[in-house]
């Protein structure tokens, strides 16, 4: 008996120690955290908010080291009107850009409706956005709207307990909401109710399979509701944007042409995209500010990929956000750099079959390990080409090629199979009958790992990053990065192939390539 009353007894301590928090349903779980946030009639009486605040943005496909520390892009103020009511948003970015360099100053705003949405420059010439922008925006401004939870409280037919998940260290309590077309995975904080994060399952095209979560923090009153004003983005656990809200105001006056569309927008509007949205490439690039606003993706409206001959048997992919070289030796191809992810891949992979038929790929290079240029590798694994990657990059892309990638199922996820990757430490030579190229990982600012490529008929240097001839080439510490490794190698008179734009004559950029 005294053993029943010593366990009773400490049940009893335990339940006053930790808040109740009910586990029954999903439907119990957005209850409690709507009350948390207010109740239900103090968030539907937030018609708008206008908001002012601070952000920070980092990239981690683009870190000095495979699978090293984010880079840091840049920082930004933005001023927010947000009419709850009708699902409209503008958003006016004064944004401070350190990476890629060179550092530039942006400022810009975002206009957001239920049916498009557009961007309007400092000078005040507005363009459409691309449907996969408009769609990939919206389902954010979703995320983020303060009326999330009451719509779940409205349909408990699309709430599911979602058990325990993971945050960082903690295990928390979840539900999943349908909403739309997108399922978002709420978890909840066991002491104050309040949702902790808001989650999605996005495809990476380097980490695959992953989870896009928005961290919430820092709750505080606004016009009787509470709102979160401190809001973390992260992909699997590392944070990609930090936005502050410094001031907040409850239903503002809003003036009716806030949301007048341009007659020029009208006419090139985009509803959202429905299907195959990449919103991790269409959030991330636009923090990084090289987003090609386009639903071509890899190429720009009106624009288009081609093949452009170099020399015999060497073709320059051109006319994507980032190239690839194709070179046919005896009987093999070997193909440089894996822009994007499959779409790219994919056109070239098919191109160069059709080049040069009966050539199979046997190696794939990459020049280094940024996102831009290794998002599409796995399709050429799936093709069985082997992969050359600077040291110390082959940790790094073994872990690529082993993620899974079901949310968007890719060639490799379809056909799984072992691949072979093989590193340049120093240097490395690719040579037979008829070509001879020279594999160089050269000490670089840009990554930690780079190659240049040396083609020696046709004396082609593939450049990645370093330099990208698309007008004018500024000197710079990848400039004389790649004029230092030209000098030690005994290269002149070279053509500089980008990775980036088109080609550049290594004697027309000399002043570029000078040494400090």
């Amino acid at each position: 008996m005294k053993y029943a009353l010593l366990i009773a007894a400490l049940l009893l301590a335990m339940s006053q120690q930790q808040p109740v928090f009910a586990q029954g349903s999903g439907a119990d779980l957005v209850q409690q955290a709507v009350a948390a946030q207010g109740g239900a009639a103090a968030l539907r009486a937030l018609k708008g908010l206008a908001i002012q605040g601070d952000a920070r943005f980092w990239e981690p496909g683009q870190s000095f080291a495979p699978g090293g520390e984010p880079h840091f892009l840049g920082t930004a103020t933005f001023a927010i009107t947000w009419d709850l009511a009708a699902g409209r948003a503008r958003i006016a970015w004064d944004r401070d850009q350190q990476y890629p360099p060179p550092p530039v100053k942006m400022k810009y705003t975002e206009t957001l409706l239920p049916t498009l949405g557009y961007v309007t420059d400092d000078k005040g010439g507005s363009l459409a956005m691309s449907g996969i922008r408009v769609a990939a925006q919206r389902r954010e401004l979703e995320r983020t709207s303060p009326w999330l939870l009451v719509k779940a409280l409205d349909e408990p037919g699309k709430v599911r307990a979602a058990g325990s998940q993971r945050l960082g260290e903690q295990s928390l309590l979840a539900v999943s909401y349908g909403d739309g077309g997108t399922t978002f995975t709420i978890l909840f904080d066991s002491k104050t109710h309040l949702p902790a994060a808001i989650r999605t399952r996005d495809d990476d095209n380097i980490h695959g399979d992953s989870n896009y979560d928005l961290v919430l923090a820092d709750w505080k009153p606004v016009g009787g509701a509470q709102i979160a004003r401190s809001m973390s983005y992260r992909i699997n656990d590392v944070e990609v944007a930090k936005l502050t809200y410094r001031d907040v105001t409850a239903n503002p006056a809003i003036a009716a042409d806030t949301f007048a569309v341009p007659d020029a927008v009208k006419a090139a509007a985009k509803p959202p995209a429905t299907g195959n949205v990449p919103h991790q490439w269409v959030l991330r690039r636009i923090f990084l500010a090289r987003f090609n606003d386009s639903d071509n993706i890899i190429f720009p409206n009106g624009g288009g990929l081609k093949l452009v001959e170099l020399a015999p048997n060497v073709q320059h992919l051109q006319g994507a956000t980032a190239n690839n070289l194709i070179i046919a030796m005896k009987d093999h191809l070997v193909i440089f750099d894996a822009p994007y992810g499959e779409l790219q891949s994919r056109w070239v992979i098919d191109a160069a079959k059709a080049k040069y038929p009966g050539k199979p790929i046997r190696y794939l290079v990459l020049t280094h390990h940024h996102m831009d240029h290794t998002g599409g590798m796995r399709t050429y694994v799936a093709e069985g080409a082997k992969v050359i990657v600077p040291s110390p990059a082959k940790a790094y892309f073994e872990m690529v090629v082993k993620a899974p990638h079901t949310v968007v199922s890719d060639d490799l996820q379809k056909k799984p199979r072992a691949a072979e990757i093989i590193e340049v430490k120093d240097q490395m030579t690719l040579k037979d009958d008829t070509a001879e190229i020279r594999l160089y990982n050269i000490p670089s600012p840009h990554a930690s790992g780079l190659i240049l490529a040396h083609v020696v008929a046709g004396n082609l240097l593939y450049v990645t990053d370093l330099i990208s001839p698309r007008g004018p080439i500024d000197r710079s510490e990848n400039t004389v990065a790649v004029g230092a490794s030209l000098r030690k190698l005994g290269i002149t008179g070279a053509t500089i192939v980008g990775g980036h734009g088109t080609t550049a004559k290594q004697s027309d950029i000399a002043a570029a390539l000078a040494a400090n």
